[in-house]
């Protein structure tokens, strides 16, 4: 690809991981020219679709900015959309919009929206206005306090900013079953992070079915013009982390709950919005929302809602068919840590193998692996450690 030769505008992908490779796939086989940016070697620079790679600074720098701002100028990526799957890479396009958005189009919200979807308690307070519930929740300035708390337990702490609390905890969340124990996690949050930059929920119960929830959608001013749900069915950590194995659902009450968010927002872009429902009410409570897209994206695409490309023609002004339906029942797949973390789930007795195996019935679609592009998928297996290593 040479320097300011593009006749087409196309995208700049911003982080590599599974997401990101959904992302580049999604773009790549409509014919928009993709380029990768990551801090680290990723899966994603090796799909056929990929034209370039680009090794950055951190993202929750303003140099990254800068590094975004002159690679721009000098590869003629003048009018390219920025489409960030990282959570630090959205704060940073946020307060850069001005910076950035003179070279590239931006989808990313402005700081005003930001700050209120990945500040909890801004999302939580703001949550509470609009009468959506959420778990009952403390906001603990000081360790001391939790001996006084009122909360339910188990509980669960985790950070009001998500990745600056995993950066200093090494964990995305904190389980403690008795007082005690909460007040010892929140030493050494206040040791290691800020005791104030966190929040302590009650655990809502699992009762084996009542999943996470994600709500998706791509909005226009607050209005919902098109959506997807699907729901974790194994994840790592064990009820708290990240997606392994996820199905494609629909549920009315969590669109309902989400659109009046998003109107509260007056929100344009690609979201998540993640929930549990609680057994002891039946309702469904708010967890969080992301700004951008998630690791299991591409199974919305295979559902029929093409969120990457939507946002391409959203921002370049082309027409978009939204999608008014999508495919249910679909299953998404992450092998490499299904099956490993799957083994470990059994090994600890927390499921079956007869379990497991009846799980794999059905229609599923690969995270990684892609005959048409499977490079990808070699890169995954010959990095898995090194990414257990930097991802956790």
């Amino acid at each position: 690809m040479e320097k300011g030769s593009n006749t087409i505008r196309g995208a700049v992908i911003i982080e590599g991981h599974v997401q990101g490779l959904s992302n580049v796939r999604s773009l790549g086989e409509a014919g928009i020219p993709v380029i990768v940016v990551d801090r680290n070697n990723c899966i994603a620079r090796y799909s056929r679709y990929c034209k370039r790679f680009f090794r950055s600074p951190d993202f929750d720098t303003d140099d990254f900015a800068l590094f975004l701002a002159d690679l721009g100028v000098k590869e003629g990526l003048q009018g390219w959309l920025l489409l960030p799957s990282n959570d630090h890479a959205v704060h940073t396009l946020s307060r850069n919009r001005e910076r950035l958005g003179g070279i590239y189009k931006l989808l990313t919200p402005g700081p005003e929206i930001i700050n209120r979807i990945y500040d909890k308690k801004n999302l939580l307070d703001l949550a509470t206005t609009l009468d959506i519930q959420i778990p009952p929740t403390r906001y603990f300035k000081r360790p001391v306090e939790a001996v006084s708390s009122e909360l339910r337990y188990p509980v669960i702490t985790r950070g009001r900013f998500g990745l600056s609390f995993y950066k200093s905890m090494k964990a995305k969340a904190l389980l403690a079953y008795n007082a005690a124990e909460l007040g010892a996690q929140l030493s050494l949050i206040e040791e290691m992070h800020d005791t104030a930059s966190s929040l302590t929920q009650s655990v809502i119960p699992f009762t084996g079915s009542n999943r996470t929830v994600s709500f998706t959608a791509f909005c226009i001013d607050g209005v919902v013009k098109c959506h997807w749900t699907g729901q974790k069915l194994r994840e790592h950590p064990w009820r708290f982390g990240t997606a392994t194995f996820a199905e494609s659902i629909e549920s009315d009450e969590c669109r309902e709950i989400s659109a009046r968010l998003l109107r509260g927002l007056n929100y344009t872009g690609v979201c998540e919005i993640e929930f549990i429902r609680d057994p002891e009410d039946g309702c469904y409570k708010l967890i969080e929302m992301n700004a951008r897209t998630w690791l299991w994206v591409g199974l919305a695409k295979a559902c029929g809602v093409n969120y990457a490309l939507i946002a391409y023609r959203f921002v370049n002004g082309l027409e978009i068919n939204f999608p008014d339906s999508y495919i249910a029942g679909v299953r998404w797949i992450n092998w490499l840590t299904d099956s490993w973390f799957s083994f470990k789930a059994m090994l600890a007795g927390k499921m079956r193998l007869r379990e497991y195996l009846r799980s794999l019935k059905g229609k599923r679609v690969r995270a990684v692996y892609s005959a048409a592009d499977p490079l990808p998928s070699v890169a995954f297996i010959f990095m898995s450690f090194y990414i257990a290593r930097k991802r956790g």
